[in-house]
């Protein structure tokens, strides 16, 4: 299952208003966020759509997606075989405590250099 996507935007304030009025059919609201740095919108089932303010250069690449695994040994085991299968490390298999306080994630780039995210959070 997908986790959360996020995708960089030109201007957070103006995006935001746009996602607000359009998702009003589909029942999705803001869920969390920090002004001026990201807005996430509650997509149903557990996911997340992030818009967040592009600034330049960044670790992250246009379009992120998080895909969410069943035990930290899957994201371990992901981080390995997508190294062997070609990706680059963008972070290694870890904790990630500033996102939430049992978030647990590894990052790679694929082939086209698509920031790819797997994470398990209790």
């Amino acid at each position: 299952m997908i986790d959360h996507i996020t995708i960089y935007v030109n201007d957070l304030k103006e995006s935001k208003s746009f996602y607000e009025k359009a998702f009003i059919p589909l029942g999705h609201k803001v869920s969390f966020g920090k002004e001026g740095v990201f807005w996430a919108f509650d997509i149903g089932n557990g996911t997340l759509f992030e818009i967040t303010q592009y600034e330049g250069e960044s670790p992250l690449t246009n379009c992120h997606v998080a895909f969410r695994a069943g035990n930290i040994e899957n994201v371990q085991e992901f981080y390995r075989l997508a190294l062997e299968a070609g990706a680059r490390d963008n972070g290694k298999p870890g904790p990630r405590p500033r996102y939430t306080e049992n978030y647990y994630a590894c990052f790679v780039y694929d082939p086209s250099g698509h920031n790819i995210e797997v994470m398990f959070d209790v």
